[in-house]
């Protein structure tokens, strides 16, 4: 069965009729062309689909479309304006946060989530906020750093 999904993706109004068992992930990527959430353990283990909804973050692997009716949904690819880095983008590049790379989309959204809520975090609510993130390729510490530099930058004004 179907169902009519209605929200703001990535500040934009969307409207799609999407099957009841679609994956938002899998609406995101199949439905919308947006690519820069990543599939990795497709159980919620890993963290590299995490989206902002209402500036929460959430695992759209484990999230149904249409139970985000309703809502505004961020990706990775919402951030940033005008070519700009975001300041969450920023401290990633700048402070070598990611390695391969795959999981840098979740570890940005889930980062941007808890600027959002919180623009100066401690890095124990830092580690906290990504603690549903896994990195195969870092031991953290520069992740770490690149979400202090960015809570750094949004506190000088820079998006989060």
């Amino acid at each position: 069965m179907a169902r009519i999904l209605e929200l703001v993706l990535n500040s934009r109004r969307r409207v799609d009729a999407v099957p009841d068992n679609l994956l938002l992930l899998d609406y995101l990527r199949e439905v919308v062309g947006l690519t820069g959430t990543k599939t990795g353990c497709d159980g919620g283990e890993c963290g590299a689909c995490t989206v902002l909804v209402d500036d929460g973050p959430r695992l759209s692997c484990l999230t149904l479309a249409g139970s985000v009716n309703g809502q505004r949904v961020d990706t990775v690819e919402s951030l940033g304006q005008d070519g700009r880095l975001s300041a969450v983008q920023r401290g990633f590049h700048e402070k070598l946060g990611s390695q391969c790379g795959y999981c840098t989309p979740g570890f940005i959204m889930a980062s941007a989530g808890l600027l959002r809520r919180n623009p100066r975090p401690s890095e124990d609510e830092i580690r906290a906020a990504l603690g549903s993130n896994i990195c195969r390729c870092t031991g953290y510490v520069k992740i770490i750093e690149a979400v202090k530099y960015a809570a750094e930058l949004h506190a000088g004004g820079v998006a989060p």
